[in-house]
C-alpha cells in the first residue's frame, strides 16, 4: 500500500524533501512507517525523540494502522508564543 509521508519544518530540511511516497505492506501501522523513514532519511534520527506523528490530520501513536492512500505527517515541536 502507499502512503504519503510530509515533512515539515526541521524534518523536511533533514530529509531533504517536502514529502515522499512510502510503498508499504498492508497491515503497516506507525511504527513500521517510522522504521521505514528512519532507514531512507538518518538525517532524522536526532529529532525523532521530539517529532510528533498525525495521520490523515490526527495526532498518532506507534500502534495506529494505517490505511491504504493515508497521509502521514512528520512535525516537529512548535514554540511560540
Amino acid at each position: 500500500m502507499r502512503v504519503q509521508v510530509l515533512f515539515f519544518a526541521q524534518a523536511r530540511e533533514r530529509a531533504g524533501c517536502a514529502s515522499q511516497t512510502l510503498e508499504l505492506p498492508e497491515g503497516s501501522r506507525v511504527e513500521d512507517a517510522r522504521a521505514a523513514i528512519a532507514r531512507a532519511h538518518p538525517a532524522l534520527e536526532p529529532l525523532w525523540p521530539h517529532l510528533a506523528l498525525a495521520v490523515n490530520g490526527e495526532l498518532a501513536r506507534d500502534g495506529t494502522a494505517l490505511p491504504a492512500g493515508a497521509e502521514l505527517a512528520l512535525l516537529p515541536p512548535v514554540s511560540g508564543g
